[in-house]
């Protein structure tokens, strides 16, 4: 266990919980000498608490665990829309948001986040078969169906299971950088990087493999980001049209996609950054952007920084 973890998390177990939702965050942020974390898993109260899908859980920690972690995850539960969890739980997440903990839902976590009513106001998602139980149940929430996840600052939220690990790696990219995200992610074996403005699911009258035909083209251009890709040559491997190439990217990924290319690029970008010593020169060459002066304009227009910036802030040995 680190000796002194950069962040405390709690894991909030409540009634019906679903386990792959707990299992995530749990598995995530797991502590080990690699990861800065410390993981409570904790329920209304400690002991056994019932969960879903036929599982059960014995908690070792009550709410006390809100007080002293500063990321709560809450995970989905079942029947969410039926009735609000007990409110000295929402006090509890109240209490902890006022202190300064992040709190992030899991699927239909987003439930127990609206009844504390630090949702009204804003954006907010959970799983889709929930979107408009939230939006009737909790108005004031401006529901967004149709992404991953969505990052409100101190409350996150995001859809299923799967996009629970999408909002982890996305906390844990920006609390320890892309080298660490992505090597979490090889460990999870789980895609490095989903925005969380991708959909949910794309509905069609016939059901088409393009998921997995557009996530090797993904894979293949990540190989070769140091070398032009144009929208003819992603379209051409694709064995599509660029137009339906085009469409349907955005409507898998919610990036065109050249808009994609270029995150891709910054994020290989800021992983040279963090784990070599090469100029920004180098690795603007490196990622396919040519010049130092083209990586500090895009990075500045991504991230709100720069490279000799973000290096400082996530260098090796910190």
């Amino acid at each position: 266990m680190p000796a002194s973890p950069l962040h405390r998390v709690a894991v909030l177990v409540l009634e019906g919980a679903k386990p792959l939702d707990v299992g995530i965050p749990a598995q995530v942020f797991t502590t080990r000498a690699s990861m800065p974390y410390e993981v409570r898993v904790c329920g209304a109260t400690p002991g056994p608490v019932t969960g879903g899908d036929g599982l059960a859980y014995s908690v070792a920690h009550g709410l006390d665990a809100l007080e002293w972690a500063d990321i709560v995850f809450v995970p989905g539960y079942r029947h969410p829309d039926r009735e609000d969890p007990p409110q000295p739980v929402a006090d509890a997440l109240i209490a902890a948001h006022a202190r300064g903990a992040r709190l992030a839902a899991i699927s239909t976590g987003a439930f127990a986040l609206a009844a504390t009513g630090l949702l009204d106001g804003r954006r907010a998602t959970t799983h889709w078969h929930y979107t408009r139980a939230l939006m009737a149940r909790h108005p004031l929430i401006r529901v967004d169906e149709n992404v991953l996840f969505v990052d409100e600052g101190s409350v996150l939220t995001s859809a299923g299971a799967a996009s629970g690990i999408d909002l982890c790696l996305h906390i844990l990219r920006g609390d320890l950088g892309v080298a660490a995200s992505n090597h979490a992610a090889r460990r999870l074996v789980a895609a490095p990087y989903r925005s969380g403005g991708q959909a949910q699911y794309v509905p069609r009258s016939v059901p088409e493999p393009l998921g997995e035909r557009f996530g090797a083209t993904r894979e293949w251009a990540l190989r070769r980001l140091g070398e032009p890709l144009t929208l003819d040559v992603l379209a051409r491997q694709a064995g599509v049209s660029p137009r339906t190439f085009s469409r349907r990217f955005v409507e898998e990924t919610g990036y065109t996609p050249m808009q994609w290319v270029m995150r891709a690029r910054i994020d290989r970008a800021r992983e040279l950054l963090e784990r070599s010593q090469r100029s920004v020169e180098q690795v603007a060459a490196d990622v396919g952007l040519g010049t130092g002066a083209n990586l500090r304009l895009h990075f500045r227009r991504v991230l709100g920084t720069t490279p000799s910036d973000y290096r400082r802030t996530f260098s090796q040995g910190e």
